[in-house]
């Protein structure tokens, strides 16, 4: 289908972004990092990640390492926007079931956050990373972004999006990331979640050009 094509381009244009450059054994090597870097990140949240163990627990350098990833939190930034596509990957096999684009949105995004539910110490290191990226963090969080976008597309199932319809994807993607930090900090409850994410994904439905 047109719309599929277009995520899909869209999709692969992130990939080559992450890995950009990269021979088929440097791309291996930054595998074993990220994967090192959610398990670490799985046990014992952002304070766990320690970048000397994440060198020992992928078999590189600590040299490498930076080189790869100049600080924690860039290194987790892009774990996020890794989990994030392997999350994809996941929605994509069971497509939402939702009769509008918003009701498909909704159902994919919380789908998404209950996957990250269940890895909570992960989830919060992720999150506080892209709280704490500076400007030099820049690619890597655009990289989220764009894989968040990739998501939400998909779900809605466009083929040529109007520039409305896009700032409404910018806006639910920005209280999407605002849920899960209110959640992880305590302050909303995945009922109170559910209902903001609900609310927001009604944008899409404003910004529809059909008659």
């Amino acid at each position: 289908m047109p719309a599929q094509a277009k995520v899909a381009k869209v999709e692969a244009s992130t990939a080559r972004t992450a890995s950009a450059s990269l021979t088929e054994r440097q791309e291996a090597r930054r595998r074993r990092i990220l994967h090192a870097s959610a398990q670490l990140a799985s046990r014992g949240g952002f304070d766990a990640v320690q970048m000397r163990e994440v060198a020992e627990s992928s078999q590189v350098a600590l040299g490498t390492l930076y080189r790869y990833f100049p600080s924690k939190v860039h290194l987790l930034v892009a774990t996020m926007q890794d989990q994030l596509q392997h999350m994809h990957g996941t929605l994509r096999k069971k497509p939402p079931s939702g009769d509008t684009a918003a009701e498909r949105v909704a159902e994919t995004l919380m789908r998404a956050f209950r996957a990250l539910q269940r890895e909570p110490h992960l989830a919060d290191a992720m999150v506080r990373a892209l709280t704490f990226a500076d400007r030099s963090v820049s690619p890597e969080v655009d990289q989220v972004s764009r894989q968040t976008t990739v998501i939400i597309l998909d779900a809605m199932g466009l083929d040529d999006p109007t520039p409305e319809q896009l700032s409404a994807v910018r806006v639910i993607e920005h209280t999407w990331h605002s849920a899960l930090i209110t959640w992880l900090s305590g302050r909303a409850s995945i009922a109170q979640v559910k209902i903001d994410i609900e609310t927001v994904c009604r944008l899409i439905d404003l910004t529809s050009t059909d008659d």
